[in-house]
């Protein structure tokens, strides 16, 4: 009992550090890269730089305030209370960060903005938020917003997220080019694009596996290879061929990168008229790969 507690907490204090460290990332992403340009890349941090054009109001205190309705509604729809407190904490944390960094980096650094080079700001304002996003995502939070909105409309409606940030997103961008000039609604989108693929990266880390499927008339010799000469389990099962009618055994086997040639190899050895299909695999979970948890 007392090692489960202790797990739960260790859980809990690892979920909170994700939460603090990616709020950061994000918060430092947009002061430094998007705020100087007007990068308004979709979400609630985009409109605030809308209206701060117009109004000069903080962003930081309108992106906070903006967030306050959205809890209520997320909180009914999205988790309750380890909804509220996950998000809450991660758009306080990414307000006060982005408050102080608008307020000191100016009087503090020699040159501001750190570039010149617009493309280079949006390029990292997208590798610097997606990274700290895709931490969030690990520990289970959002940054708010328009993350809020999408999650609420694809339960109702079932459509993708991808979908929904496209027109929810795609709309604040087309916004900043009206505002702002195309040019800078050019930018906006690439950080967009560089943000999720950043994001996914983290979440889902570099693809290290393949999988294969081979079929063959020859699947115990194949899968005695396999297992003796690559140490990798396989699992198999009868098929027949749709054109031919012939019975064939599908053999399916889920190796490292550098495995690939040495499968190739196996098979050909065993079967050379099999055939193979090598794909990739994002993620492997289990005996012989990354570990299978619960958080």
């Amino acid at each position: 009992m007392k090692r489960f507690q202790w797990s739960r907490i260790l859980d809990e204090l690892w979920r909170l550090l994700l939460i603090i460290i990616g709020s950061v990332l994000a918060g430092v992403g947009f002061a430094l890269f998007q705020v100087p340009y007007n990068i308004a890349a979709g979400g609630v941090s985009g409109i605030a730089i809308l209206i701060n054009h117009f109004t000069g109001w903080p962003i930081s205190v309108m992106y906070l305030l903006m967030n306050i309705p959205l809890f209520a509604v997320g909180f009914f729809y999205l988790g309750r209370w380890r909804f509220l407190f996950s998000t809450a904490l991660a758009v306080l944390i990414f307000s006060v960060t982005t408050g102080l960094f608008n307020q000191s980096l100016p009087a503090m650094l020699p040159e501001w903005p750190i570039t010149n080079n617009v493309l280079l700001s949006a390029i990292y304002a997208g590798l610097v938020g997606g990274i700290g996003g895709g931490l969030l995502y690990l520990a289970g939070a959002t940054m708010g917003g328009t993350a809020i909105i999408g999650r609420i409309i694809q339960v109702k409606t079932g459509l993708s997220l991808s979908q929904i940030y496209l027109f929810v997103d795609g709309a604040i961008v087309v916004a900043a080019g009206i505002v702002f000039g195309w040019e800078i609604a050019l930018y906006s989108m690439l950080t967009l694009l560089l943000s999720g693929q950043a994001a996914d990266f983290v979440m889902e880390g570099p693809s290290r596996a393949r999988t294969a499927m081979v079929v063959t008339t020859q699947p115990q010799a194949i899968t005695q290879a396999l297992i003796a000469e690559l140490g990798r389990g396989v699992s198999y099962w009868e098929a027949v061929g749709g054109y031919t009618g012939e019975k064939r055994t599908i053999v399916l086997c889920t190796i490292y990168r550098p495995q690939v040639g040495d499968l190739k190899r196996v098979v050909a050895a065993h079967d050379p008229h099999a055939f193979v299909i090598i794909g990739t695999t994002q993620q492997a979970l289990g005996e012989g790969f990354t570990e299978l948890r619960r958080n």
